[in-house]
């Protein structure tokens, strides 16, 4: 038996060699469906702000950060991404301004939250 174990070794050693080579179409196909997908979550993300957070939030009424001020939205990052969703769907009195729970809209959900908050902050880019 103490004879046999090197022999076995020599099949496994010849088939480990024949496993096949990486697929760089595959890796091209996933990057660019990645790629298409992070384009497609901006989009998505841009078209909830536009018709849900754009009226506030474009004039900066009510201490409303507006999109791409990076300063402003450096400061609320701060607090954390967590913090912001909860601060959007529960609403938030404070000396920087007023945010309305659900941005005065009940049928958002937090996900519609959570890519606003990623499109306003400049968290999501355009690729």
């Amino acid at each position: 038996m103490k004879h046999c174990l090197p022999l076995l070794a020599i099949p496994l050693f010849l088939l480990s060699s024949c496993a096949p080579e990486k697929n760089t179409d595959t890796e091209e196909l996933t990057e660019s469906r990645a790629e298409a997908l992070a384009e497609q979550k901006y989009a998505d993300s841009k078209v909830i702000y536009e018709t849900n957070c754009a009226a506030c939030h474009d004039s900066g009424m009510a201490g409303a950060p507006k999109p791409g001020d990076a300063s402003e939205w450096e400061k609320r990052m701060a607090q954390g991404f967590e913090a912001l969703v909860k601060k959007s769907i529960e609403g938030y009195e404070g000396n920087k301004g007023v945010m309305p729970p659900k941005g005065g809209n009940e049928n958002l959900t937090e996900n519609e939250f959570r890519q606003a908050v990623s499109y306003m902050s400049g968290q999501l880019k355009p690729e």
